[in-house]
Formats: C-alpha cells, sequence, structure tokens
C-alpha cells in the first residue's frame, strides 16, 4: 500500500513518516503530559510539526502500565481545546483513543485518524469510524492497561500478535473501512515482556510485508530501559536507532517523541540506501 488515506490527506509511503507524540496526560510515562496548559500544549504540537513530523498523534488518557481509566467527560475535556485550536494547520491529526464517543467527537472536531490502542475491539468502535474518511490505526495489546505487565504470556507472540491483526484487518475491511485507510500496529509493550518485544521486532520484516502498513512505537518505553540500563529521560539515542531498524525492516510510520532526532537518522538512511541526489 503506496498511500494512506487519512481524511482529506493522501499520505505516500514511499517513505516512512514520523508521527510526532503530543500528551494531554497528568501520568504520562515519559514526563511530557501537558495536560491543564492548552498555551503548552500548542508550543508542543507546533514544536514537533516544525520539528518534521508528518502527523501529529494527540493522547489524552495515559496507556501506560498500571493506568487507572480516564473517565469519557475528562478525555474530552483535555482533548477538544487542543483539537480544535490545530485542526486547521494542514497536517493529519491523529486521536489516541479507544472510546467511541471521543473517537466520534475528535471526528467531528477536524481529527483525520484514529489510533487504537484496543483495536476496535469495543462493540461501537467500528461504527464511529466506519462511516468516516478517517485512517483508523488498529493496535494489538493483550489485556489492559491496568493489568497488561502482570506475566503475559504467548505460546508464539509473532504468529498470535499476527493473528489478532489479520482478524481486526478482516473485521474492518466487513465494516467497510476501506483497505487504504488502515494501519496495523503490533503494540510493542502492551501485554508484552522485553523477550516478547524483541521477538516481534525480529518478525517486523514478514508482518511489513502483508496488506496494510505498519506503525511502531518504542519511543522511550520500557523495554529500552531494560536493554540500555538508562532511565525514560536518557533514551532518545534507543529510541531512535530502534526507529531506524524499523524503517529498515518496511515499517511505514514511526509514533516517537524526538521528531527532529528521527527525522535526522531517517535522511541518513535515505541517503545510504538510494543515494544522496534522490533524498
Amino acid at each position: 500500500m503506496s498511500i494512506l488515506h487519512c481524511g482529506h490527506f493522501r499520505l505516500s509511503l514511499e517513505r516512512p513518516l514520523i508521527m510526532g507524540i503530543v500528551n494531554l496526560t497528568p501520568d504520562s510515562f515519559s514526563s511530557d503530559g501537558l495536560v491543564g496548559d492548552l498555551e503548552r500544549a500548542v508550543d508542543h504540537a507546533r514544536y514537533q510539526l516544525e520539528a518534521g513530523a508528518d502527523i501529529l498523534d494527540i493522547g489524552a488518557e495515559s496507556s501506560r502500565p498500571g493506568a487507572i481509566p480516564t473517565p469519557e467527560a475528562e478525555e474530552l475535556r483535555r482533548l477538544l481545546p487542543l483539537l480544535e485550536r490545530i485542526a486547521d494547520w494542514g497536517v493529519p491529526i491523529s486521536v489516541d483513543t479507544y472510546k467511541p464517543a471521543v473517537m466520534r467527537a475528535a471526528l467531528a472536531a477536524g481529527a483525520t485518524m484514529i489510533n487504537d490502542i484496543s483495536g476496535l475491539r469495543h462493540p461501537e468502535a467500528l461504527a464511529a469510524v466506519s462511516d468516516s474518511d478517517c485512517a483508523v490505526c488498529v493496535m494489538h495489546m493483550r489485556g489492559e492497561p491496568g493489568t497488561m505487565q502482570q506475566a503475559p504470556e504467548y505460546v508464539d507472540v509473532v504468529a498470535e500478535v499476527g493473528m489478532y491483526l489479520e482478524q481486526q484487518l478482516a473485521r474492518c475491511l466487513e465494516a467497510g473501512i476501506e483497505a487504504d485507510r488502515i494501519v496495523l500496529d503490533p503494540g510493542f509493550g502492551f501485554g508484552k515482556t522485553l523477550a516478547h518485544n524483541l521477538a516481534l521486532f525480529r518478525g517486523l520484516t514478514a508482518m511489513a510485508a502483508q496488506a496494510c502498513p505498519l506503525l511502531v512505537g518504542v519511543s522511550r518505553k520500557t523495554m529500552l530501559g531494560e536493554i540500555t540500563g538508562r532511565p525514560v529521560g536518557e533514551r532518545q539515542v534507543a529510541s531512535v536507532a530502534a526507529a531506524m531498524l524499523a524503517a529498515q525492516k518496511g515499517v511505514r510510520i514511526l509514533r516517537v517523541h524526538d521528531v527532529a532526532a528521527t527525522r535526522d537518522a531517517l535522511s541518513v538512511l535515505a541517503a545510504v540506501e538510494q543515494g544522496e541526489e534522490n533524498v
């Protein structure tokens, strides 16, 4: 799939796209939550865009391990003011939510993509997005954020995650969501140990060869801390390295905190792989 249909945007997937993270939570695992400060949130969104983000991903509910669910009304209170301020910036806006009512409100306010950590499992989620022209990201998660890291087990994590994503893709297609609107995410860190995450990383090349583009988000995550021994604030280098490995394995969208560093690394990768004259 060379084009992603994302609302009124048509995004080329000939090169990896960068999705810049904008957190509107009080308890972000990466300590970058901007809840309650609209101007700082707008400034951060502008910073991510100017640093080279192709898509902005706004999240108003924490999905870190052990997170407590955010009430729907509170999620909307955090989300809509920022979305209304940036919806006309001429950049695709993704909203990270699993609640159908929030999906509908976000799309009405100008969002062009829904990024659902629950893989559109909610009974009303498919209906909330199928009648629009938004893109949808379907992610794999074992369990719920509050409990997902309590001894997750798989027989074959690559096969099981792949099968789940294929099943959810089939549900989307049956609901009338066109294939060029769908992105799949194996869900690194969502109900997975370090060994599971590494096995999934090794399996990305085969997964990326399937019908829909892959999105990967490992930026600053615990798996990188376990590998490097560094705290969350010192994981930029590891995050960029992981993003580059994912790009080399065929991943088309990289969800990151550090947009500028990732953009530079992608430029180097493109120069080496394609020749400087084609960058």
